[in-house]
């Protein structure tokens, strides 16, 4: 084995790779919002929604899961110019990653809100209370308390899936990546560090959702 490593390379380089890093925690964190969103929405209409509108619902959720992600993108980037709608390369990327998580993100809140105990929701209706109030005030606390340990797991697997998005030319952590290891000829420093670069993120990104939990649900739960 005559290579010799140089990861004085990937240093001279650092604030590129920072700058990718970067945009991949802001994409990362936007999508998280705006799935959270739509899978909040996704979900209730499932439940709650007229037969026509779960329908619908129902079938954006299995044609989001079971189609590529890459097609997705290349969908939303390279095909909705042709109908007028044209989007740079980062907001195809954000659009992409949120619509994705919202398909996931609907089946995994509905699961929770199925997990909340009847009673309390027939205990809404008898004071009065609309289904939107029911599901606002009484069913959706419960219900994502229930299921947020599998929504941050499939929050860090978005923020992770975000390379792929470097297909599109979204200046991310990987397509940074791939363009310095190719005019300084240093794949394996470069790949190493980004692999430790996303193990950290991953790290960070379920500290913090671990915190929100606490925060939010744990803190001021009764003794």
């Amino acid at each position: 084995m005559n290579y010799v490593f140089h990861f004085g390379v990937v240093w001279d380089h650092w604030r590129d790779l920072a700058g990718g890093a970067w945009l991949t925690i802001r994409l990362s964190a936007m999508a998280i919002v705006l799935g959270l969103a739509l899978s909040i929405a996704g979900a209730y209409a499932k439940v709650n929604g007229p037969r026509p509108l779960r329908w619908l619902v129902g079938a954006y959720v299995e044609t989001i899961r079971n189609t590529p992600f890459l097609v997705q993108i290349f969908i939303i980037y390279f095909s909705l110019p042709a109908v007028g709608l044209r989007l740079e390369a980062n907001e195809a990327a954000l659009a992409a990653m949120a619509i994705n998580f919202g398909a996931y993100g609907t089946e995994i809140v509905r699961a929770g809100i199925e997990a909340v105990p009847q009673g309390q929701v027939e205990a809404a209706r008898a004071l009065g209370l609309t289904r939107l109030q029911t599901f606002r005030f009484v069913i959706l606390f419960p219900a994502v308390k229930t299921v947020f340990p599998a929504l941050a797991s499939q929050f860090v697997l978005m923020m992770l899936g975000s390379s792929i998005v470097s297909a599109i030319s979204a200046v991310e952590l990987t397509a940074v990546t791939n363009t310095l290891q190719s005019t300084t000829f240093r794949a394996f420093e470069f790949y190493f560090v980004t692999t430790a670069i996303y193990l950290a993120l991953a790290l960070g990104f379920r500290a913090v959702l671990g915190s929100i939990y606490w925060l939010v649900f744990r803190r001021n739960r009764p003794a």
